[in-house]
């Protein structure tokens, strides 16, 4: 059962939206914990959408996220940067609690990837070149 997070279901759903748009734009953000572990498995099912590199992914994801950018961003950088990964693409880090409240706060951001044995010799040849 999906939070409320103290939110009607409008509000709610476009302050999902954001957030996701947020964290594929700069790949990481700090946000309250109840919101970060809200939109991690959106933006991991976001990221699977793109795999599909194809013209319904772009049209799922255009109708999803709320800048261009950001799903131009999806297909050609991310969904190519996890292919190999079914899921686990993002992380959540615990962070200071926030001044005003005492909320918990999180740092959510991508994982990342270390190249191959392949791709890091293919990168050593182009610069010497």
């Amino acid at each position: 059962m999906p939070r409320k997070l103290s939110r009607k279901l409008a509000h709610r759903n476009h302050m999902i939206r954001n957030l996701a748009t947020s964290l594929i734009l700069y790949e990481k953000i700090i946000t309250t914990s109840a919101k970060a572990k809200e939109i991690k498995p959106i933006v991991e099912r976001v990221i699977n959408i793109g795999k599909s590199n194809d013209l319904q992914a772009y049209r799922r994801l255009n109708g999803y996220l709320t800048h261009r950018n950001a799903v131009k961003k999806v297909i050609e950088i991310l969904s190519p940067r996890y292919s190999k990964i079914p899921s686990g693409c993002i992380q959540i880090i615990h962070y200071q609690p926030r001044h005003g409240d005492n909320a918990p706060r999180d740092i959510i951001q991508f994982i990342k990837i270390s190249p191959t044995k392949e791709e890091s010799s293919k990168e050593k040849h182009e610069n010497h070149k």
